[in-house]
């Protein structure tokens, strides 16, 4: 399927030229985590939380996401002052049994599935954490505030932030659901592994004001809808998702699949009148 979006302008279409032509190297790939929060819909089925970046934002301004970004050195365990007195823990399956079901070795799947939890909480204020024993917990009055705005400045690892709090990475809450890779003539470039988590009991989501113009929770189909009467921006992979979304049961029905995450990575191309255009492999279910 060939996708004509918006943003994409003629500096593009010479970067696509260029690295067809092999005069330009395409941009190396980050490493980034995705999360779809999600909680029960009062009608039945589920409703999704979702960001809206900034509309001065260079790229996909004003487009509607998921929480996430790109994994950083405290999510491979770069040791820091806070680091090395932490002994924050990990709760679920194991690193290896992560890097099974996505696809990598089990060190990037541990710095993936951290990079997750840490980007849900800076960006969405959700935390997947709890004690020991297997409570949840939360984040709620100032001084959590205090530790997310510190966590957001790099004050604070999450390790060290967890460790201080005697709690540890829920890792169980998360389900591996996708991997989408940025294609190869765009200048910023990721390799996303997407995660679905449902909203822990008494947690309430709020945006980061850096991050985020609103935060709302909306049923797939309902983004769906809005976005076909161009009152939504979403990009191609969140789409996806959200039509995935849109035939399930409840929020167990999402994490009880075990999914294959097998990478995607859609096609920058130019037309004849010189155009870019997004081309999506065949059978991912684009619906726009």
């Amino acid at each position: 399927m060939r996708i004509q979006l918006g943003w994409f302008d003629g500096t593009l279409a010479k970067r696509i030229a260029g690295i067809a032509a092999g005069e330009l190297e395409p941009a190396a790939t980050r490493n980034a985590a995705t999360v779809m929060v999600v909680r029960e819909a009062p009608a039945g089925g589920v409703e999704i939380l979702m960001l809206k970046r900034p509309a001065s934002m260079k790229f996909a301004g004003g487009a509607y996401v998921f929480p996430g970004g790109s994994v950083d050195s405290a999510d491979f365990g770069a040791a820091d002052a806070d680091d090395a007195k932490a002994n924050a823990g990990w709760h679920g399956p194991s690193a290896e049994e992560f890097g099974e079901r996505l696809g990598t070795t089990p060190e990037l799947a541990r710095a993936l599935v951290w990079a997750a939890v840490r980007e849900t909480f800076e960006e969405a204020g959700v935390l997947l954490a709890g004690t020991p024993d297997g409570t949840l917990v939360v984040p709620d009055g100032p001084d959590w505030e205090a530790d997310r705005a510190a966590l957001n400045e790099g004050a604070i690892s999450l390790a060290g932030l967890l460790g201080r709090r005697g709690l540890v990475l829920r890792a169980d809450l998360l389900t591996p659901w996708a991997r989408w890779i940025t294609p190869l003539a765009e200048p910023k470039r990721f390799d996303a592994r997407f995660f679905a988590a449902a909203l822990p009991a008494g947690q309430q989501a709020t945006a980061h004001a850096a991050e985020a113009e609103e935060i709302v929770w909306v049923r797939p189909d309902d983004a769906l809808d809005a976005a076909r009467r161009g009152e939504m921006s979403l990009l191609p992979p969140t789409a996806t998702t959200l039509s995935e979304f849109t035939l399930a049961s409840g929020v167990a029905d999402i994490l009880g699949r075990a999914r294959e995450v097998a990478p995607i990575q859609p096609v920058l191309v130019n037309s004849e009148d010189g155009r870019a255009w997004l081309e999506v492999p065949d059978g991912i279910g684009y619906p726009l």
